[in-house]
């Protein structure tokens, strides 16, 4: 097998996402210019040109992680890894002694069932290769490495059906940190999955939206900033901007046309309504708004969802309330659940309820039927994101 080297034109990559949002990232990729997109598990399938992976990072709300393909390769064993990873790419380019690189793996293939031995394998066969090479070797950073590299076993490909594909992260740190939420209330609803969740009700900024147990409102921060256009890469670094096949003039052109996209934060949306009873809570709610931007945007306020009154409808209430997961929380939560029910179906007739519900027999307090029950993990708790028609 001859070097590969990866082509800037033709990039074949992974989108790794939340579980349950399958289907929504897709559709985003494929909104962002991706084709030959298809979901996987946990993850989304995608090609792409090197402006179009340089737009996901910027635009794509729903991601953790996005992969680029370096190689893929039979692996039917350690010898297999760890000749196939010395022969993946032109390492005098991707990896010289001189940069930082740290290596996660994921899946299994024969003689290699736990992922912290076989990144130890791709590792051993990066520096045995650079120092019969150049007699020197590049560290291992684990925080902030020049390159990180993503080993996944698994998969058809080869006549054992076990494959390598070795890949490029080029996001650095995980994609749901916006850099807007330093501050979070007990139970943070990660940014991604709460973009994802928006997503799936489909709220496009042309109608009311509120969330009567708003937390520290990542709910409608996300909502807000998908109206008003903001893109959630715009203020980090990434991972790919030390790559040595980075493009410093095509970044910027895709940095200005994910910049252009944004309308000014005083623009007219309908009412954004949080309502949350402690106001400590509420005061992260505030200043987590202020980071991102979308402070004018929102309508955040002091109060019992009990006493909810939702603005001229209809509308789309979200709300990700307590699970009830610690002994004896669950007795507690039921009259809120119940209370929640009643609210609802009191006084926001003409709209719609989503619910993330983490407790089926909580849900149950609320003496309503969900027309639809979308799986989602949240923080690896099995969750349903339950869709109501209020009448």
């Amino acid at each position: 097998m001859g070097i590969t080297e990866p082509n800037a034109n033709q990039i074949s990559g992974i989108a790794v996402v939340p579980p349950g949002l399958e289907d929504a990232a897709a559709a985003e990729l494929t909104a962002l210019g991706c084709h030959a997109v298809s979901p996987l598990r946990r993850a989304v399938r995608f090609q792409s040109d090197l402006a179009g992976y340089y737009r996901l990072h910027l635009q794509a709300r729903l991601p953790f992680r996005l992969l680029r393909e370096l190689a893929q390769f039979p692996c039917r064993g350690r010898d297999d890894l760890y000749d196939g990873v010395q022969r993946a790419a032109d390492w005098a380019r991707w990896l010289p002694p001189g940069t930082t690189f740290r290596v996660d793996a994921t899946g299994t293939a024969p003689g290699l069932n736990h992922s912290h031995y076989s990144a130890l394998q791709v590792k051993n066969a990066l520096v045995d290769l650079q120092r019969q090479q150049w007699g020197a070797r590049s560290s291992v950073d684990l925080d902030d490495p020049d390159l990180a590299l993503h080993l996944h076993l698994g998969g058809a490909g080869s006549r054992d059906g076990s494959t390598a594909t070795l890949s490029l992260d080029g996001s650095g740190g995980s994609l749901h940190r916006r850099g807007y939420r330093a501050a979070m209330g007990l139970a943070p609803l990660k940014e991604n999955l709460a973009a994802g969740l928006i997503a799936l009700t489909g709220w496009d900024g042309r109608m009311p939206l509120a969330d009567p147990l708003c937390g520290s409102g990542t709910l409608l921060i996300e909502a807000a900033c998908l109206a008003l256009g903001k893109a959630p890469g715009l203020g980090r670094p990434f991972a790919l901007e030390r790559w040595p096949d980075f493009d410093p003039q095509l970044w910027q052109q895709e940095r200005e046309a994910a910049a252009a996209l944004a309308l000014p934060p005083e623009s007219p949306l309908p009412p954004i309504v949080g309502v949350e009873q402690d106001a400590g809570i509420l005061e992260q709610a505030r200043h987590n708004a202020k980071a991102a931007g979308v402070a004018a945007a929102l309508d955040l306020r002091q109060g019992d969802c009990r006493d909810f009154e939702p603005p001229p409808g209809p509308g789309i209430l979200v709300c990700n309330p307590p699970y009830g997961e610690r002994l004896g929380e669950q007795g507690a939560l039921e009259p809120l659940y119940a209370d929640l029910g009643r609210m609802v179906k009191e006084r926001c007739s003409g709209w719609s309820l989503w619910l993330l519900s983490g407790n089926p027999e909580l849900t149950g307090a609320l003496k309503m039927k969900a027309s639809r029950r979308i799986p989602i993990s949240n923080g690896g708790i099995d969750c349903r994101w339950l869709h109501y028609e209020i009448r």
